[in-house]
């Protein structure tokens, strides 16, 4: 019990967050404390009703206890916190300041294209913006396909498109993840260019980040792009699409009903 308490303790204050609520959440339903009717997204009942809420638990439920739920928390915790631990170190703040950014675009984007609950597309932002920030990370998926990490994105949105998901989801979360990697790692970077997404003070604050630190980031903490055709390539080490090595990434278990996360 002491080691389960010392890793749950030791994983990022945001990831921790995060995954600890999208799970109580999941069980709350399960145990019929809360029905998905009141947790869905409906921008008719957050106006006219105020059920502000539902701004926040559309990005929570994850569907009923099953093995689809299983594999959708797996991919967000790792790849939540391999953001959190690579090049969102020491920035928690930025990191917070990513989710919002994230969750406003993917609520307007969700008024058109009538999405009831957009965690896993969120989940989706957060696999995009990890891939284009570790672009040599070389991928395998099912133990038959090798590829590098910024074709991640698009290898599950084919199989959500296999599997007859809905494409939406997909598309949605890679679209906010590269606005939010464009804005944040490349636009900034241009002649003319300066930092758009500016975390506020009183989130530097909540975190203990406000005193400026005079620091470069380690050379593998920084953002960088990719060249799509991935000749001379410097080899590391494999990783799963779940982000550990050498195991067969599972996301199969994507087929969900259409009105909960695939």
């Amino acid at each position: 019990m002491n080691a389960l308490r010392q890793f749950y303790l030791e994983i990022p204050v945001v990831t921790r967050a995060y995954t600890t609520v999208c799970v109580l959440t999941t069980l709350a339903v399960h145990l019929d404390l809360v029905s998905p009717l009141q947790l869905y997204f409906n921008p008719t009942l957050i106006v006219r009703k105020f059920q502000i809420w539902r701004l926040a638990t559309t990005f929570l439920y994850f569907g009923t206890i099953g093995i689809s739920f299983f594999f959708n928390m797996v991919f967000t915790y790792r790849y939540c916190r391999m953001l959190e631990d690579g090049s969102f170190r020491g920035r928690s703040s930025d990191f917070v300041m990513m989710f919002v950014f994230g969750g406003v675009l993917m609520t307007f984007f969700g008024i058109f294209v009538n999405l009831l609950f957009l965690g896993q597309a969120f989940t989706l932002m957060l696999v995009y913006v990890w891939s284009r920030r570790n672009p040599l990370v070389p991928m395998n998926f099912f133990g038959v396909l090798n590829f590098q990490a910024p074709y991640l994105p698009w290898v599950l949105l084919c199989c959500s498109m296999i599997l007859g998901n809905t494409v939406w989801v997909d598309i949605i979360g890679m679209g906010v993840g590269h606005i939010y990697y464009v804005l944040e790692d490349v636009y900034p970077t241009l002649s003319n260019g300066y930092k758009l997404i500016k975390t506020p003070y009183f989130l530097k604050r909540l975190f203990n980040e406000h005193i400026e630190r005079n620091q470069q980031a380690a050379a593998e903490d920084r953002p960088g792009g990719f060249p799509w055709g991935g000749e001379g390539q410097p080899g590391l080490p494999e990783q799963n699409a779940g982000g550990g090595q050498q195991e067969p990434a599972n996301r199969a278990d994507q087929a969900a009903p259409a009105a909960a996360p695939q």
